[in-house]
């Protein structure tokens, strides 16, 4: 079984913005497994789902994503899921808009989502996969660049990044993370 968390906040005015790529990848995921039923449950919306015969528990966390550690551990004692088993997807200031990379570990590069993630689960080795979305132009603030929307051409590599976000942690669960790497990143 794997747990695949999507990053994000809760509540429609973050909807589609870029700090909630990992909610739109989740849904994503869910759209192509036939999840459609979801429930609360510690803390966040969850879905089950199996792609190729591996069993998949769907996430978005509903306590903010600076707080978003304390479902996914939830998460992971009430499913018995180890680090091993856990594929984050989450936005990436420090990736061009469009890309999507994937890793095993790391640190959190500032990303308050992952810091919540590493101190409640006092490690940093699991999947990520990280939905690029690019830099802020000039001088605007990074908080009002994630939590916008993206226009025009920006939406376009918004909503191919999400998708191909959405298509990589698929592969991590069938493929591994070397091959998912090579067709990915």
């Amino acid at each position: 079984m794997f747990l695949i968390v999507g990053l994000g906040n809760p509540g429609d005015e973050y909807a589609h913005t870029r700090h909630n790529a990992g909610f739109d990848a989740v849904d994503a995921i869910a759209e192509e497994v036939g999840a459609r039923y979801w429930k609360t449950e510690c803390g966040a919306l969850t879905a089950k789902g199996a792609y190729r015969d591996v069993d998949l528990v769907l996430a978005k966390p509903q306590s903010y994503m600076n707080t978003s550690g304390g479902p996914v551990k939830q998460l992971m004692n009430a499913y018995g899921v180890d680090a091993e088993h856990l594929i984050i997807i989450h936005d990436e200031l420090d990736i061009d808009p469009g890309t999507v990379r994937v890793k095993f570990g790391g640190g959190h590069a500032g990303h308050n989502g992952l810091r919540s993630i590493c101190d409640k689960l006092g490690t940093r080795d699991w999947f990520r996969v990280r939905v690029g979305i690019g830099r802020p132009p000039g001088r605007m603030p990074v908080v009002d660049w994630v939590l916008s929307l993206p226009k025009k051409e920006a939406a376009e590599d918004f909503t191919y990044a999400v998708d191909r976000g959405a298509q990589a942690a698929l592969s991590l669960v069938t493929a591994g993370l070397e091959k998912t790497q090579q067709a990915f990143n």
